[in-house]
């Protein structure tokens, strides 16, 4: 049976179009994928982002363990700051990628919804020679995504916190109205926004007082368009349990460290380098939309496949990314679309270049 979010009953009264999603009845859309797109890159938009995994992880070695797991260096990191990794498998696979919030007394893990439970018995299992304390928390989580260029004021005014201090991958913790809220700048559209984390038993009242004014509901389907124009990658499709956070091009995500799971291989990658890569490509030609599994070629060579694909109502073209062997060069690549093959172009990530996040030019990662 399919889990419901707390706002299940919200996304019902605004005729959103349900569908199943990591084992939650999820809304894929309200008025429609390209206006929820186009509306979040120039206004704001309400995600419900209750499907995802949160998982607590304390003790004396809560740090060591972390940064045995993962891709990237928690030591960097200050109270409330908030970190992308990979968490890694022996092998130096992508066993999911995830959010690392250093709390005063605590880590705070946000993993994808479909990974939650594996993700909780690998990093249980991978703990027995560390003292820890590791909780799943999901159950008893509701977290809400305000993103757009007008998110910070938006969340001003009802709120009555200075954002302005929270910086691009910070958090707080705070009470609104005696309700404890984590509120953080970080999201998956690669516009300005913040992610609010509060207990289910007061998601109902959240919802109630962030949803009003302009702020219009987003489903699934927008929240994945708006990603891929990023370029950010999605676990099970650029990432997997065989695919190194290097050649999903998350290099900058990936700290050597003294002792870290799949570090023979990460090492080697990186002398010797990788066997595929991840590029981005489009289409001038209207209507040609690439789609996950379609195979890549060149000069009548099979090199790769598609990982993801979509039209992006703000280039109005279409897009994808997709492996290909780490050898090719070239600008172009062709794709074989239900038997017709297709002309793309190669592009730099990501795919929209200006967006309201302004990201600090030095940062730790």
């Amino acid at each position: 049976m399919l889990k419901r979010t707390p706002f299940y009953d919200k996304h019902i009264k605004l005729n959103a179009k349900m569908v199943p999603f990591a084992g939650f009845e999820m809304p894929v859309q309200y008025e429609g994928i390209i206006k929820e797109t186009i509306y979040a890159r120039e206004k704001l938009v309400i995600f419900d982002v209750s499907h995802m995994g949160e998982i607590e992880i304390k003790g004396k070695d809560a740090l060591k363990f972390l940064s045995y797991v993962v891709s990237n260096d928690p030591s960097l990191l200050k109270d409330y700051q908030v970190q992308y990794a990979v968490l890694l498998n022996e092998n130096g696979g992508s066993v999911d990628d995830l959010l690392i919030y250093k709390l005063p007394d605590r880590y705070f893990l946000v993993v994808n919804a479909a990974n939650t439970l594996k993700d909780y018995d690998f990093l249980c299992e991978m703990s027995k020679n560390f003292d820890v304390e590791i909780k799943n928390l999901s159950d008893e989580i509701a977290q809400l995504a305000i993103q757009g260029p007008l998110a910070e004021p938006h969340l001003v005014n009802i709120l009555e916190l200075n954002l302005s201090n929270v910086k691009f991958y910070w958090s707080m913790e705070t009470k609104y109205k005696d309700i404890p809220i984590l509120i953080s700048r970080t999201g998956y559209t690669g516009e300005d926004g913040f992610e609010i984390y509060v207990r289910k038993e007061y998601a109902d009242f959240i919802w109630n007082e962030v949803f009003k004014g302009d702020i219009k509901p987003a489903g699934l389907g927008a929240r994945d368009t708006l990603r891929l124009e990023m370029g950010y990658p999605l676990y099970g499709h650029e990432l997997d349990d065989d695919t190194s956070p290097l050649e999903a091009g998350l290099k900058r995500f990936v700290k050597v460290k003294e002792n870290f799971l799949g570090k023979e291989r990460i090492i080697k990658e990186l002398k010797e380098g990788i066997k595929k890569k991840l590029i981005g490509f489009y289409s001038e030609e209207k209507g040609v939309i690439p789609r996950e599994k379609m195979k890549i070629f060149s000069d009548g060579e099979e090199i790769g496949y598609v990982t993801s694909g979509t039209f992006s109502p703000n280039l109005n073209k279409g897009i994808g990314m997709g492996y290909v062997r780490s050898d090719f060069e070239g600008e172009k690549i062709y794709i074989d679309i239900r038997g017709k093959i297709k002309e793309f172009k190669i592009t730099s990530l990501p795919f929209v270049k200006e967006t309201s996040l302004k990201i600090p030019k030095k940062r730790k990662e």
